[in-house]
This record gives C-alpha cells, sequence and structure tokens, in this order.
C-alpha cells in the first residue's frame, strides 16, 4: 500500500521528487472535519478545470480570525478551568495546539467600550447623565483590564503576529443628541472629544502592550438599536471626525495606527464612497472595513475599483441558530467570507464572537441566537467547534500570514475556489461545491495536475 501511495504521489507531482498533494475535507453530515484526504490523477472527464497563476499576484494576506468581545473573553476566562483556557487559546491562536491541528488565527477585533456582547453596557469615559467630560479626565481602561486585555494579550503571547484592530459601537452618552450609549449622534462640538477618546484608547492598549493596526470610528454607523450601544454617524460626520480631528491626531502623536471607514454592509457602497470622496478625510484612510448581512460581496471590488490604494478588510459576520444546517451554512460561509471576500479584495477575514455560551451569550440586548466559533457550557467546561470553526479553519489552517492571493480560474455550477502562494512556496487552493451533487475538478499548476472529486455542500483545502 506504501509503495502504491508512493507510485500516486509521483503520478500526481509529475515528477517523481515533487512533495504530495495534501487534500483536508469537511462535508456536511460531519463524517469529514478538516480531515485528510485522497486526491486522485487527473481525469480525461471533469466537471471544471482550475488553473493556478501563480504570477498573478493579488493582495496580501493579513489572517484570519473572530473578536475578542468582552462577553468572548469573559467565558473564555471564567467558564474553563486554567489548563482547559490554555489548550484552547493554543488551538484557536497556534497550529500547533490540538495535536497540530490548531487554527492558526492571526486577526482579532476588540470592542472599544461595550456591544451587544457585554454584560453590561458601558464606554471608558461615563459620566451621569447632564453631565460632561471634555477633557476625558474620568477616561479610564478599567472595564478592559477585567477579562479583555489578558485574554489579547495571552492571544498574543501564543502569536506575537496576532493582527489586533478595534471599533467603538458607542462614544461616551454624554457625547451624543440621546445623551445616552444607545441612539443618537455624535454632537459635532465633540468631535475632538470623541477623537481624542479614541487615540487616548489607543495608547492605553499600547500601554498594556496590546499594539493596535487599526480602528474603525464607529460599528455599523447606520444602524441604531434601541437594546444596546450604537451610533448614527452619516458620511459628512465621519468625514469630518477623520479629517479634521482624528487623521491629524494620529499623526501629531507618531501613532501608527491605520484609521478603516464604514465598517457596515455590504448593500450600501454609496456610503463609503461618499465618505471618501472628501479629500481632507481620505489622506488618512487606509482601507474600507465590510459586513456580511445584507447586500452581495462584489460591493467591496465596487468600493476599491473607486479608491484603488486602499485596503479591503472583512470585519465581521456572525454565525447564528437561524442557519443551523450544516449543508447550507457552510457552503454560504466559504462562498460569501473565505473565497468571496478574499476574491474580492479582503486582506483579513473575521467571525463575529470567539466564543459564546449555549444560551448564546454573554449578551444584553442585540442578537438572542447568535453563535461563537466555538461554544463554551462554562458548566463542565465542554467546547463544541461549530460550522464556522471548520470553515475559517479551511483558511486559517493554510493560509499564513504574508501570502499573497493568486489567480484562480475555471467555471463549473456550484464550484468556487481560490488559492494563494504562501511565504515557504507552497500553494493553498480551497475548493467549495454548494451543488446537491459530488463536482469532479482537474487542478493545472505549475508542475502540478490531479483530480479531486468534492461531495455535495462540501469543501476541501489542498495544499502543494
Amino acid at each position: 500500500m506504501k509503495t502504491l501511495v508512493l507510485a500516486l504521489t509521483a503520478a500526481l507531482a509529475g515528477t517523481a521528487s515533487a512533495a504530495p498533494v495534501r487534500a483536508f475535507l469537511t462535508t456536511a453530515d460531519q463524517q469529514h472535519l478538516l480531515a485528510p484526504s485522497q486526491v486522485a490523477p487527473a481525469a480525461a472527464k471533469a466537471d471544471a478545470v482550475i488553473r493556478i497563476d501563480p504570477g498573478q499576484k493579488h493582495q496580501r494576506i493579513a489572517g484570519f480570525g473572530a473578536a475578542i468581545t468582552e462577553g468572548s473573553a469573559w467565558l473564555i476566562r471564567h467558564g474553563l478551568s486554567e489548563p482547559q483556557r490554555d489548550a484552547l487559546m493554543r488551538e484557536l491562536f497556534t497550529r500547533d495546539g490540538n495535536g497540530g491541528q490548531g487554527l492558526g488565527f492571526e486577526f482579532t477585533r476588540l470592542t472599544i467600550g461595550a456591544s451587544d456582547f457585554s454584560r453590561h453596557h458601558y464606554s471608558l469615559d461615563d459620566m451621569p447623565p447632564g453631565q460632561t467630560d471634555p477633557s476625558l479626565a474620568h477616561f479610564s481602561l478599567d472595564p478592559e483590564r477585567a477579562d479583555v486585555i489578558p485574554a489579547v494579550k495571552q492571544a498574543l503571547a501564543l502569536n506575537p503576529r496576532l493582527q489586533v484592530m478595534a471599533s467603538p459601537w458607542s462614544a461616551p452618552g454624554w457625547m451624543k443628541t440621546t445623551d445616552s450609549q444607545i441612539q443618537g449622534q455624535i454632537k459635532p462640538e465633540f468631535y475632538g472629544a470623541f477623537s481624542q477618546y479614541l487615540v487616548r484608547y489607543v495608547q492605553a492598549m499600547r500601554a498594556e502592550g496590546v499594539p493596535l493596526f487599526a480602528l474603525t470610528i464607529q460599528n455599523e454607523p447606520h444602524f441604531e438599536p434601541g437594546d444596546y450601544p450604537g451610533t448614527r454617524v452619516p458620511p459628512a460626520a465621519r468625514a469630518a471626525i477623520v479629517g479634521q480631528h482624528l487623521g491629524p491626531l494620529l499623526k501629531a502623536k507618531g501613532l501608527k495606527t491605520q484609521i478603516l471607514e464604514w465598517d457596515h454592509n455590504w448593500d450600501e457602497p454609496w456610503s463609503p464612497m461618499s465618505m471618501l470622496s472628501d479629500a481632507t478625510a481620505r489622506k488618512y484612510v487606509s482601507g474600507v472595513a465590510w459586513h456580511c448581512y445584507a447586500g452581495d460581496v462584489a460591493a467591496q471590488s465596487q468600493v476599491a475599483r473607486h479608491f484603488s490604494g486602499l485596503d479591503v478588510w472583512f470585519t465581521e459576520c456572525s454565525g447564528g441558530e437561524w442557519k443551523p444546517q450544516w449543508a447550507e451554512t457552510l457552503p454560504w460561509i466559504m462562498r460569501n467570507l473565505i473565497i468571496g471576500s478574499t476574491r474580492h479584495g479582503a486582506r483579513g477575514v473575521l467571525m463575529w464572537n470567539l466564543a459564546l455560551d449555549p444560551q448564546h451569550g454573554p449578551h444584553l440586548g442585540g442578537c438572542k441566537d447568535c453563535r461563537g466559533v466555538v461554544t463554551i457550557d462554562p458548566k463542565d467546561g465542554t467546547v463544541t467547534r461549530n460550522i464556522e470553526y471548520y470553515a475559517f479553519g479551511h483558511a486559517s489552517r493554510f493560509v499564513m500570514q504574508g501570502a499573497r492571493r493568486v489567480d484562480s480560474s475555471g467555471e463549473a455550477k456550484g464550484l468556487d475556489h481560490v488559492a494563494f502562494t504562501n511565504p515557504d512556496g507552497s500553494t493553498v487552493l480551497i475548493v467549495c461545491n454548494s451543488a446537491a451533487e459530488a463536482r469532479r475538478f482537474t487542478v493545472q499548476a505549475p508542475g502540478r495536475r490531479f483530480a479531486y472529486e468534492l461531495p455535495a455542500s462540501a469543501v476541501v483545502t489542498l495544499v502543494w
């Protein structure tokens, strides 16, 4: 049998000295979960031929991951024993955890103050109703020191390459028209104070050992939820904050933290384009961030065509019990987030909560049936690895930070694919089959020609 495998490997590679093609399969029936699989010799008849052209290089990849919300951090730190926590964090943020099967997350997002996935609503400068603090005399990072900062510092210790960004769900209530973190807009007279607030956060987190590579100035700036922090920040207001206050302040302080625009859904590409049409604001913006909850992933490319010098980031999408079926959700995540978002320029791709409990929390308001990448039962420390864990693992485990997306072409009904070359010279091809029946495809790449039969509603990562 060993001789047969070696012979097959040589035939696949085209030369006797080439390393084998490794395949890792996840199926909707969960019989295969990132499980090793076998490729086959190139077939005379296939549903598609996927051609890889490593000479056609696109964006450089920063990583894949999920947000360390206050709720996720609390659950990881208090819902697990110390050995359980250490093992899970190593599994999530390195590739050598879990017996060498770790996810290798290299990108994460923090919330500046509370989101709906916090155990209480807070900012970093709360004041009694009717009082203000424009000098930020009461600014304090203490709410983040309990769980969020220890969690992200552990992740950074495990993976020093981890890229950390942050977003506020609300300015302090006293800066807003509602005098509350709930709903409202930032008053123009507090644009400067709000920018100082964000800069203080960047500086304080750096002092704690958590450097931030990027900020957005507002999570989902066109959404004002009624039961958790949120703020409406129209394009002109975002331009004024960034162009007249935050951008110049970061520069004056010598801070390298980048500003990302938008941080909201694919269905309103006109909004970031409107903000970026302000030339003063535009010069301080390095990229555009996107969410998945409405619209089409192609909006990322629509905006990028108008502002070609900007990076693309995908910063939030949540799994949830509204889509529990693997046969539906696994292909959706692959088509839209892992494959679609990167084919439309994303340098990094994030899920929402890293971890939630069986009651879809901790949370206060907002989503009542969201799902984390993992589910932790604090009663006994049981960890359940969800659809999102395996979907993201098909990229995060194999696509290294610094990889380049490269051209992959070839069409067949139900098949979607994306390819990368890693800094070590290896190639990664991710293929998803959304069809109701198996699809057989042939891969052609320099020095390689092989075939694979992918079951219905399944995904495979191929590495050579």
